[in-house]
């Protein structure tokens, strides 16, 4: 199968791409037909050498979408022909993956939007859960225009929570549209979340990783009730950082996400497209942390 794979560590040059084996379906996997996947900016750090251990050479990506393929021992829910979106247990930036924890695609879901889907909907859920917000409260979210950012600003919203988001130029009209109150990020960050939010700010997600933990711990008083998925740094502030299991967001409450965003209920944004090909460009963007939504490759 095609396949883009770096056997080196470094910059986005590093990725290209060959021919690999076909993988196989283990207990409890499905190998699907790659539709399209996501990039995400996990990618770029483990392909740089950050994140964690990894063997070479290695197929980047952790999510896609595409059609089942194959079946595994032990796969009751799920059949040939099925189409369907997820994590992914191999690389994604290729022709065929494997997967434990796919789930059906709803039929007014585009194959681009839901290789988008699956981790900006497993973090925004997790970190809500963490964050345990309830109806009248206020939440601040940093890098508020991105897939998780403004994912979990609408899911935020529809549960009765006042959201304050940070974002540049471009993104602050988007957030808008999404029911938040949007502000610049930067020097001044405090005064302006202040006068926009005087009751005060109950909790913050910070989705930018740029620096903006010390102002969240001064608007909420202390470290309590602050998620970052970015800032590496997080410790030093007594700050939680989730990239994982500190809760369990089941597949079904992915798919229930994907239902809503086909309903038009919920939106994400895909900024730009690519094909496979290209896979190092697309890294490029993301790496840059300016690409204004999710990035997604077209495969097949």
């Amino acid at each position: 199968m095609k396949a883009i794979v770096f056997d080196r560590h470094g910059g986005p040059e590093v990725l290209h791409a060959t021919e690999v084996e076909v993988p196989e379906p283990g207990t409890g996997q499905v190998r699907i037909r790659v539709r399209a996947a996501g990039v995400n900016p996990i990618d770029g750090k483990l392909r740089s050498g950050g994140g964690w251990p990894i063997e070479l050479p290695s197929i980047p990506g952790v999510e896609a979408a595409g059609v089942v393929d194959a079946l595994g021992p032990d796969v009751t829910d799920l059949a040939v022909g099925d189409e369907v979106l997820g994590p992914t247990a191999t690389g994604s930036y290729a022709q065929f993956a494997l997967s434990s924890r796919m789930v059906l695609k709803p039929a007014g879901l585009t194959w681009d939007t839901a290789a988008a889907l699956p981790v900006a909907a497993e973090t925004a859920l997790r970190v809500l859960r963490l964050l345990d917000l309830s109806a009248g409260e206020t939440l601040l979210v940093h890098g508020a225009s991105g897939s998780v950012g403004g994912l979990a600003v609408q899911l935020a919203r529809q549960r009765g929570v006042t959201v304050v988001g940070t974002a540049g130029a471009a993104g602050r009209e988007r957030l808008g549209g999404l029911g938040a109150i949007a502000i610049g990020y930067g020097d001044g960050l405090i005064d302006r979340v202040r006068s926009v939010a005087p009751q005060g700010i109950d909790a913050v997600l910070d989705a930018a990783g740029k620096g903006a933990l010390p102002d969240s711990i001064a608007l909420r008083g202390g470290p309590e009730r602050i998620v970052t998925i970015a800032d590496p740094n997080a410790a030093e502030y007594g700050v939680l950082f989730t990239g994982g299991p500190e809760v369990m967001i089941e597949p079904a409450e992915v798919a229930d996400v994907a239902k809503r965003v086909a309903a038009g209920e919920l939106t994400v944004p895909v900024a730009a497209r690519y094909p496979l090909a290209d896979a190092a460009e697309a890294q490029q963007l993301s790496d840059s942390g300016h690409a204004g939504g999710k990035l997604v490759l077209i495969v097949d």
